[in-house]
């Protein structure tokens, strides 16, 4: 009785603690995006900081009477680091789009979000490190048949170690986010300052006062900015489909890409690459489980961004997308349709080549051009917004990815199994509506204009309206 119900527990804790923090970066997105086009990038962007630091810290100091009251102060951490980490996301790419020069600026933004391949690779190697350490000094040979004692107290330590040190390299980078003036393209559209956007543009360029002021007085000319607001009828007749494709490809990708990673566990035990949980206790499933993801981010998730940073500013954006999208398809079905071919035990290692593919596709792609893209098109003024939508519509798909493609595959499985079904079929089933997934975000990937070597205000249109309006 006692297994059955840890049985039923902990997958619903899992899914909790996924689904909160989700629930909570969309939240960010739509928040803080909107507030950086209301109060400033720079503002905002260190309240995000702080945020995601305290919550990091306070995530692995959960506290309760018992094991039902540590998840709940969990997810209530884990809600709100995922609000600031939320709000990073828009922040982060209109910043740096912002910043950067048309020539360059595709290459910026996505190494902005190719940074976050090197922290998973860290947080792996570090949980790698931690389970070894604890293994070594606590393992015993009870808790390695015993799947009730397998919960052993030292696990409680490590995960809390685990989260708590994410906040140390957050904190790190807050001297230089302080330290960084506002963009000027928001200084001088957004808050009307042309002065003082030129002298903040001269201190991160080291140069020429008066001459920066002459360009930005390009951007201000002391006439009224234009006027349409965000859905307005005019926004939607200019940017309505480009916010149109921006969204749903980042809401097709999160699904497939979200629910790759979030039974990542589930794929690997299915092939055989991780024992089953019975065999193992607490600490040696996460150094199991830290392994198989450290290699998958080594070999293809971390190689995927830069080749994108690499590739981006001489090919484009839509080409990168589009492949990533279609390769993604392919990948996903040469796993799926002969699922019982990849599940032998000799042919794991071609099993973990195909799915590594499809992470290396998905970041050489649509994982990094999505969020490039929305800080690139659209007006000063809705940039950070219209980011943090598209965003959030990602982080949409990625918690209908945690709480249906990781329902359907346990729950499948299981219903197979009683029925004398091979194991895996839950998964199997997943991934071909995952490669389907990655179809649609394909054909939705022609909604998305094309920005390489354009200029922030040639693709967002504000110099024609300028124009416009002063004919009228």
């Amino acid at each position: 009785m006692a297994q059955r119900s840890l049985d039923h527990c902990l997958p619903t804790y899992r899914q909790l603690l996924m689904g909160v923090a989700l629930i909570g970066t969309l939240a960010g997105q739509l928040f803080f995006g909107w507030l950086g086009d209301k109060l400033g990038r720079k503002r905002v962007y260190g309240l995000t900081l702080m945020l995601m630091v305290l919550c990091s810290v306070c995530s692995g100091l959960s506290f309760g009477h018992d094991a039902k009251a540590v998840i709940s102060t969990l997810c209530f951490f884990r809600f709100w680091l995922g609000f600031g980490i939320g709000g990073d996301y828009p922040l982060s790419a209109t910043i740096m789009s912002e910043y950067a020069s048309k020539k360059t600026r595709g290459a910026f933004i996505a190494a902005v979000f190719a940074m976050q391949g090197f922290g998973i690779l860290g947080g792996g190697i570090f949980a790698i490190i931690m389970s070894t350490v604890f293994d070594a000094k606590f393992s015993a040979p009870a808790y390695q048949v015993d799947p009730i004692a397998s919960t052993i107290p030292q696990a409680d330590y490590l995960w809390r170690i685990i989260l708590m040190v994410g906040a140390l390299p957050a904190a790190l980078t807050y001297y230089w986010r302080m330290k960084m003036p506002e963009t000027a393209r928001y200084t001088a559209l957004v808050a009307k300052n042309a002065k003082q956007a030129a002298s903040d543009m001269s201190k991160v360029l080291q140069v020429d006062l008066e001459a920066e002021t002459q360009k930005i007085e390009k951007l201000d000319d002391g006439k009224p900015a234009n006027s349409f607001g965000l859905f307005s009828s005019e926004f939607l007749r200019r940017h309505g489909l480009h916010l149109l494709g921006t969204a749903s490809t980042w809401f097709l990708l999160d699904i497939a890409f979200y629910s790759q990673n979030l039974f990542q566990k589930d794929i690997f035990s299915a092939i055989g690459w991780i024992p089953p949980a019975k065999t193992m206790n607490a600490v040696q499933e996460v150094y199991r489980i830290a392994r198989a993801q450290t290699l998958i981010a080594l070999c293809s998730t971390v190689p995927g961004y830069w080749f994108t940073v690499a590739f981006i500013d001489k090919i484009g954006r839509f080409t990168i997308q589009l492949m990533g999208f279609f390769f993604m398809t392919v990948f996903m079905f040469a796993i799926a349709i002969p699922y019982k071919h990849w599940t032998h035990s000799e042919n794991r290692i071609g099993f973990v080549v195909m799915y590594s593919f499809t992470f290396f596709f998905a970041n050489f792609g649509p994982n990094a051009t999505t969020f490039v893209v929305p800080a690139e098109i659209f007006p000063a003024r809705f940039r950070s917004t219209c980011h943090g939508i598209s965003a959030a519509s990602g982080k949409l798909g990625a918690i209908i990815g945690a709480f249906g493609f990781l329902y359907l595959a346990q729950n499948q499985d299981k219903a197979k199994a009683d029925a004398g079904y091979p194991a895996g079929i839950g998964v199997r089933n997943s991934l071909l509506v995952l490669g389907v997934v990655n179809f649609l975000g394909l054909l939705f990937t022609f909604l998305v204009p094309e920005s390489k070597g354009k200029s922030l205000e040639e693709m967002s249109g504000e110099n024609e309206v300028e124009e416009e309006e002063q004919e009228q």
